[in-house]
């Protein structure tokens, strides 16, 4: 069967791979597509993908998108991960509901609080309708990318 994407290494880019095998320190991701670009160079040992598959423990389509990815991108986008399109899960606070965050943060604390806590904060967020629902520790991480401070004492 005739390639899509034919394989064939420079002889730095095989030294280069070589080099990142033999080390064996980084992703191990990385090494893996170092042995599958190895093993499926043209001028080399010209594997099948289905050999390379089952030799490295991974999907034969994993064997033709590294192929791929080098061919068309370059060899340090094959040894990357395909970069994702969007993100698996949506934030659960935009910049708008940020913004409201801040400033509910930096507002009078409800009646017999002295100050905002994080489960008062996340609480008011959904009572304004805001968001649906939201977990404290994703209010703590917003407002810890800010200078804001619920304890009303300034550290900075």
């Amino acid at each position: 069967m005739n390639k899509k994407y034919v394989v064939r290494l420079a002889v730095e880019e095989r030294g280069q791979l070589e080099a990142l095998v033999k080390r064996g320190k980084g992703q191990a991701y990385r090494i893996k597509h170092a042995n599958i670009l190895l093993a499926v160079d043209a001028d080399g040992p010209a594997w099948p993908d289905a050999k390379v598959a089952e030799a490295f423990s991974c999907h034969v389509g994993t064997v033709a998108n590294v192929r791929q990815r080098l061919v068309e991108h370059g060899l340090a986008r094959a040894l990357e991960r395909k970069p994702q399109a969007e993100p698996s899960r949506q934030r659960s606070l935009d910049g708008r509901g940020e913004a409201r965050l801040i400033a509910l943060a930096c507002s009078q604390a409800p009646d017999g609080r002295s100050r905002w806590t994080l489960k008062l904060l996340a609480d008011k967020l959904v009572e304004l309708e805001v968001v649906e629902a939201i977990c404290e520790q994703t209010v703590r991480r917003s407002l810890k990318k800010t200078s804001c401070s619920l304890t009303g004492v300034n550290v900075g």
